[in-house]
């Protein structure tokens, strides 16, 4: 039998104030690298619930997806594996909530509010090629309805219904 291809789904935060976007910086195999707060979908939750926990955890940030801004996909080689790794990544826009007293996760050094201009001028930092296509997609006002989400209960380990 052969292996059946799979991206991996992502989910990212684009969080805007005052012309400067939340970001966090973090420890990856190629280095300190800058990316939205993002991370993988878990089992057993929705798209939302996603960006909302990683945002949590990333950033010890409350935040409110209020629509999606697009959905991209890109593919690297892992320096860690050596494999092909795909991504397929859902980039919401949102409000920033009530910070908490808690870590920020695992490799994540610290949040920073960067420009779009100052996040341009260090595309080498970048933790993919998405992270600056999202803001300018948010910047041109690009964004879709969270009702064009749907998560079926069945995605929550319940029987299909």
């Amino acid at each position: 039998m052969t292996d059946v291809w799979k991206p991996s789904v992502t989910v990212a935060a684009i969080i805007e104030r005052d012309g400067r976007f939340l970001l966090i910086e973090e420890a990856t195999s190629d280095g300190i690298r800058i990316s939205q707060p993002a991370g993988h979908l878990d089992p057993n939750e929705s798209l939302l619930e996603a960006v909302v926990r990683e945002t949590l955890e990333e950033t010890s940030h409350d935040f409110t997806p209020t629509a999606l801004v697009g959905m991209y996909m890109a593919s690297y080689v892992s320096a860690r594996t050596g494999k092909a790794v795909t991504y397929l990544r859902f980039a919401f826009c949102g409000d920033l909530g009530a910070q908490h007293d808690q870590a920020l996760d695992h490799g994540i050094l610290r949040t920073l509010w960067m420009s779009r201009d100052e996040l341009a001028a260090c595309p080498e930092r970048h933790r993919g090629s998405q992270v600056l296509l999202c803001i300018d997609d948010y910047l041109r006002g690009q964004r879709a309805p969270l009702s064009m989400l749907n998560t079926h209960p069945s995605a929550y380990g319940v029987a299909n219904v």
